[in-house]
């Protein structure tokens, strides 16, 4: 009798723990993983249990890197929402997840900071062109060390390297300088980034609808694919949980 109390007790903790993780899922990996497998807005559950809105890519494709599960965590694709802002909209986050947005910082650092990640950074050009970049590690670090970024692994899907350099770096705005210049990058750039001296990319900058080298490297540039005078079309950076820490 006592065992078959302790077996219906665990049962019944087992359920629960299920239920919560459909629930209260933490990213779009736990909502794939549940059933919810059509792209589109969902509700993800971080510090406190307050629902935050991103937008999930439920691709399924032949390997591992497009095999669904991906929470956008930034995303340009038509100039709607401004992206110079003050450091506070960037730790909070801004915009509308339903086109342009970023996630926030504070929330990608809930979301990195036990668990491991990879990132997939998409880009467009004006053309139709499309080139990929993948990076196996991704996370962010705490406010108290300046939201510093933590990226490594790439794999080439035609888009370079770009961000391979910010790495380490702390996030800085025109409101927050954190970078390693003398001068301040964010308002060189009309950005907000993890800029170091100052940048190879720069996805936050100014939407400028293609090539425009009137302004030195303002715009939403990936400098490894296009260099610094054309601006994408789109940019869509995102990640996926890799294991468990």
């Amino acid at each position: 009798m006592a065992m078959l109390n302790f077996l219906a007790v665990l049962s019944a903790v087992l359920m629960y723990g299920c239920t919560q993780s459909v629930n209260n899922p933490v990213d779009c990996s736990d909502l794939y993983i549940s059933g919810q497998t059509v792209s589109g807005i969902y509700s993800i559950y971080l510090t406190g249990g307050v629902p935050v809105k991103v937008y999930c890519e439920m691709i399924s494709g032949g390997n591992n890197e497009d095999n669904g599960e991906w929470t956008v965590i930034q995303r340009r694709m038509d100039g709607s929402v401004n992206f110079y802002r003050p450091w506070d909209q960037y730790k909070t986050g801004f915009g509308n997840v339903e086109s342009e947005y970023w996630l926030g910082l504070e929330n990608m650092y809930q979301l990195t900071h036990n668990r491991n990640y990879m990132l997939r950074v998409d880009l467009e050009d004006f053309d139709g062109n499309k080139v990929f970049a993948i990076y196996s590690s991704f996370s962010v670090g705490p406010e108290a060390a300046g939201y510093n970024l933590q990226v490594s692994g790439f794999n080439n899907g035609g888009a370079g390297d770009s961000l391979s350099f910010h790495d380490g770096l702390k996030f800085s705005t025109f409101d927050k300088d954190q970078d390693v210049n003398v001068k301040n990058c964010a308002k060189s750039y009309l950005g907000g980034f993890w800029y170091s001296s100052c940048h190879k990319a720069n996805p936050n900058g100014v939407y400028l609808w293609g090539e425009d080298p009137t302004h030195y490297a303002i715009g939403n540039v990936w400098y490894t694919w296009k260099d610094y005078a054309v601006s994408m079309k789109s940019i869509n950076m995102k990640i996926k949980r890799v294991s468990e820490k």
